[in-house]
This record gives C-alpha cells, structure tokens and sequence, in this order.
C-alpha cells in the first residue's frame, strides 16, 4: 500500500528579505499575484481525497484560492522558534549573534527557547509517516516552505544540516510517493 502526498509551499507574505520566524501574516499583494500564475498547475491538485494545511493565515489563504478548501493540521505548523517568533534572521542575528551560530551549526540545540531543528524535522517526518495509506491515496498539503524542507530532509533521510541547503519557492512543490521511511521524491517550482 502506498500514498502520494503533493506538499505546496504558501505563496509570500513578505519579500525573502522580511520573512519573519514564525510568520503569521496573510498572503500580501505579491502573493496572491503569484497563486493567479500558478493556479493553472495547481488546482488539479484540488482532486485530492484528503487536503490539508499549516495553521496559518498564509497557508489557509493559499489552500483556498486555489479551491482546496484544506483542513487545518496543528502538526503541519512552521517550527517553533520560541523568543525569536516575529523576527528576521538579520534581527535576531544583530541582538544574538552566538547563538544563532550555535542554531545553525547544532540541530539539536534551541537557543531560542523554541523547537530544535531536529525535533522539527521528526515532527513532520511524523506526520508523513501517519498519513492513510490506502493504495493509490492522493493528498495534497499546502504548508511554510520550511515545512516543505523538512519534509524533504527526512523523506531523503538527509542529515539535518542539509535543511540549511534547500531552497523552497512560493508555489514549489514536493510530491512524496511511497509508505512511512521508504518515500520517493519529486521537488518542482511553480510554473
């Protein structure tokens, strides 16, 4: 028995420059331009049997312009990252330079008082592994990009380091194909 599970990462609520950990804001004018020029690639995805999304505001707002009219998943939320929630890299790094050396070179470590990136990774490792596999089953997931990297890193079994090294584009998707600890992976940008 196998699943496939198609993982859209939310349109921007920010230019790169100002994403915020944590960000709760709604989709911004870029964003829902976005999803018009992507739609035609991705609201076939609508046909899938279960859909779901992170519980964010961008998520959802993603999920429903595109006609999936998804379902929260509280495991699907962004990683927690406690005192640092609503700052930009650039912020946190000017008030605490250590210890965001120390959060990207230990993926165990939670200098923030939040979610350790390793934890993060298993947590949605979790929910991949725990999705029905009833044969064939299509679902379909929009979530954060750092969501969809997470994802990535633990269908591949990569080492956590490797979360730093990918990339997630609005609109990107991952479709992960297979049961839980033995996915196949297909990494596509929007169109």
């Amino acid at each position: 028995m196998s699943v496939r599970i198609t993982m859209v990462a939310a349109a921007r609520s920010a230019s790169l420059l100002a994403e915020r950990f944590d960000d709760d804001r709604p989709l911004d004018h870029a964003g829902w331009h976005e999803v018009q020029l992507a739609a035609h690639a991705l609201v076939p995805l609508s046909a899938a049997e279960l859909r779901y999304c992170s519980p964010t505001p961008r998520s959802r707002a993603t999920g429903d312009a595109l006609g999936f009219a998804p379902m929260a998943q509280p495991a699907l939320r962004d990683c927690d990252m406690g005192r640092w929630r609503g700052c930009t890299l650039a912020e946190v790094t000017a008030r605490e330079p250590e210890a965001v050396d120390i959060w990207l070179a230990d993926p165990r470590s939670a200098p923030h008082g939040g979610e350790p990136l390793l934890a993060f990774i298993t947590r949605i490792g979790g929910w991949l592994d725990t999705r029905p596999a009833d044969d064939g089953g299509v679902i379909v997931a929009v979530a954060e990009p750092a969501v969809v990297r997470a994802a990535l890193v633990y269908a591949l079994k990569a080492p956590p380091s490797s979360f730093w090294n990918v990339d997630v584009r609005p609109l990107s998707t991952l479709t992960l194909t297979g049961m839980p600890s033995r996915w196949s992976v297909r990494l596509l940008t929007a169109a």
